[in-house]
């Protein structure tokens, strides 16, 4: 546990993002380092802060996407309240007329022509702003943006923001190798939160693919932060920067480990992704620890000390099974030699879960990204019987 950063005047208020499902584990996180009165909302957690926790919580938070500074909250009537916001606000204290940026954000209101105007009227307020005070006007940039501009709409109501994280903070920086499907970053460090593992069962993924995963699960249970090797972050180019601050907490976070304080390891039956996942492994100095094997999961026997199963089954490209046949091994492998081993599961697949033959002793509705997903958990024991 790493505690917050102790810094008086919290008077930012800070908007974590997150995905559909995962509000409760990200505030749980958020209080875990030490944060009070977080509240949560749709897909997003909002705390008070100060920019020294801007640059905290996009280090250290494992289950955030993004991390919103909000710049004003207005209400709203009609397109001209929007644009008046925007152009009302200091933008040139902000950040400096050289960079570019971009507006982005959700819109839930049918007040607006389209779903595109609210972005271009908070795009002319701002280039607006720069032109009164007899500044050069920004540039906008939508494929490499060097600020981020958040807008938040509804029927009553708008709120600006400015996107601190810039490209989502589930782009760690570690990856060198992925597969055909990887599991998302975030996605994975939060339903290992979910899960409740307590960081002290030997943790095992039988399909471990490039093993974010078990890379997830090291991170969290030796302190290191998930974003310890992410060097690009949006707030970097603000003008208040301070980058004296952002050092001491990036220089005092930990990533020299000499030792997992459990047992981590994985396989999969495919030598290319074993060896991704190796490759991945090699930036952590915890990664000579990880044991990674390139065989089929029913080789895997409760003779290997699992204690603590969490895992992402293939599906499309990298099934070499139908649906039903992969299910079907997999409740049989988990019946017979798995007993007393808490297995928990996300998938996709419907046919999939049907064919497992086991009831799940807890159920919930999770996206990987954009993809609906269910994230189950099985728990197996000579008395269970395969009735649903």
């Amino acid at each position: 546990m790493n505690p917050k950063p102790t810094e008086s005047h919290n008077n930012l208020t800070i908007t974590l993002k997150c995905f559909y499902g995962f509000e409760e584990v990200l505030k749980e996180e958020l209080e875990e380092l030490g944060y009070q009165n977080v509240t949560t909302g749709n897909r997003a957690v909002l705390l008070k802060g100060t920019w020294k926790d801007v640059y905290f919580l996009n280090l250290y938070s494992r289950c955030a996407i993004s991390v919103l500074v909000e710049i004003t909250r207005f209400t709203f009537r009609n397109e001209k309240d929007l644009y008046d916001a925007s152009l009302s606000v200091n933008w040139s204290k902000l950040f400096h007329e050289s960079n570019t940026f971009v507006v982005r954000g959700a819109i839930q209101t049918k007040k607006v022509r389209n779903t595109h105007y609210p972005f271009l009227l908070v795009k002319d307020g701002i280039v607006d702003h720069f032109r009164e005070n007899n500044k050069e006007r920004p540039s906008i940039d939508t494929k490499h943006p060097k600020i981020v501009i958040d807008l938040y709409l509804n029927d009553k109501e708008g709120v600006i923001s400015i996107n601190t994280s810039g490209l989502p903070l589930f782009q760690r920086g570690y990856r060198t190798s992925t597969g055909i499907a990887p599991i998302n970053e975030v996605v994975a460090a939060s339903l290992i939160r979910l899960s409740g593992w307590d960081r002290k069962q030997a943790f095992y993924d039988p399909f471990c693919g490039s093993g974010t995963l078990l890379i997830e699960a090291a991170l969290l249970a030796t302190g290191v932060p998930s974003n310890i090797e992410r060097t690009h972050y949006a707030f970097k180019n603000l003008a208040n920067f301070n980058a004296d601050i952002w050092e001491e907490l990036y220089q005092g976070a930990p990533r020299i480990i000499r030792s997992l304080p459990c047992k981590i390891g994985g396989s999969d039956i495919s030598d290319e992704m074993v060896l991704k996942a190796r490759r991945n492994l090699r930036g952590f100095s915890f990664g000579r620890f990880i044991e990674i094997n390139s065989q089929d999961f029913q080789e895997v026997t409760t003779n290997d000390s699992i204690e603590f199963i969490l895992t992402n089954p293939p599906y499309d490209e990298r099934m070499e099974l139908t649906d039903e046949t992969l299910y079907q091994r997999l409740g049989t492998w988990m019946k017979h030699t798995q007993q007393g081993v808490p297995i928990w599961i996300i998938s996709s697949n419907a046919d999939g879960w049907n064919a497992i033959g086991l009831k799940p002793s807890k159920k919930f509705e999770v996206f990987n990204g954009d993809l609906k997903c269910s994230f189950r958990r099985y728990d197996t024991y000579d008395s269970l019987t395969s009735a649903r």
